[in-house]
C-alpha cells in the first residue's frame, strides 16, 4: 500500500503538474490526497492532478517519487488505472 507520485512535467493552466496514485485503493488515495489539502476536483478517473508547487509537500507526507511510466505500470498491475472513454487499446 503505497502513495505515488511523478515528477511535475505535464502542462496544463499555465503550470506543471504531477499525478498522485494508490496501488492499492482509491479510499487510502483520497484520504491521503486530504491529509495534504488536494481539493476533491483535483481528482480525475484515477488520480489526482498535483501543482508543482505542492510536490514537495506529497513527497514529506510520505508519496513515493516515480517517473511517469512506473506509476501507469503500478496502477495498471494493481488493477486501478481507469482510461478515458473512447481510447482503444491494441
Amino acid at each position: 500500500m503505497t502513495i505515488y507520485i511523478d515528477p511535475p512535467t505535464w502542462p496544463g493552466h499555465g503550470r506543471l503538474w504531477s499525478h498522485l496514485v494508490s496501488d492499492a485503493s482509491y479510499d487510502e488515495l483520497h484520504a491521503f490526497a486530504a491529509a495534504i489539502g488536494c481539493p476533491p476536483r483535483a481528482f480525475e478517473r484515477d488520480h489526482y492532478d498535483v501543482p508543482e508547487a505542492r510536490y514537495a509537500d506529497a513527497v514529506a507526507a510520505g508519496a513515493v517519487e516515480v517517473g511517469s511510466k512506473e506509476l501507469v505500470r503500478r496502477i495498471t498491475a494493481a488493477g486501478l488505472r481507469r482510461r478515458k472513454h473512447g481510447h482503444r487499446t491494441g
